[in-house]
């Protein structure tokens, strides 16, 4: 039978009254980390191909990869690769039941986004 009563129900809340949580951020932000450290990585290859085909196909890669835009992927891959392994290893640690609280929980995402930060930092002036 159908549902007469289909439009009076309630809504659930949408997106634009829900409190994202610092977790759930983090965790998306993982991800996103991954898929960017991916698309970074092929163009690190392409590179390595264009320097082995020709001279010329190596000019065009490293003009890209060196260009602003390029710098700026690479920047970005730096700190994703930093945050990603900071993501990992605080998930290793959730993985041993370690630090599940709330508040601990949250001092684990700081210190992943922050410490990201100083990691790339340090990597781009001192290495």
């Amino acid at each position: 039978m159908a549902d007469v009563n289909r439009g009076n129900r309630p809504l659930s809340p949408h997106l634009t009254i829900y409190r994202p949580q610092l977790t759930s951020m983090t965790s998306i932000l993982t991800r996103i980390t991954g898929n960017a450290l991916l698309v970074a990585s092929l163009l690190m290859v392409w590179w390595f191909l264009a320097a082995a085909i020709s001279p010329g196909a190596f000019a065009i890669a490293d003009w890209v990869i060196t260009s602003l835009l390029g710098d700026l992927v690479m920047l970005g891959s730096v700190w994703a690769l930093w945050y990603h392994l900071l993501a990992g290893v605080r998930h290793l640690i959730w993985d041993n039941a370690l630090m599940l609280d709330i508040p601990t929980a949250e001092k684990l995402g700081w210190a992943c986004v922050g410490g990201s930060f100083l990691l790339t930092v340090a990597t781009v002036f001192l290495v």
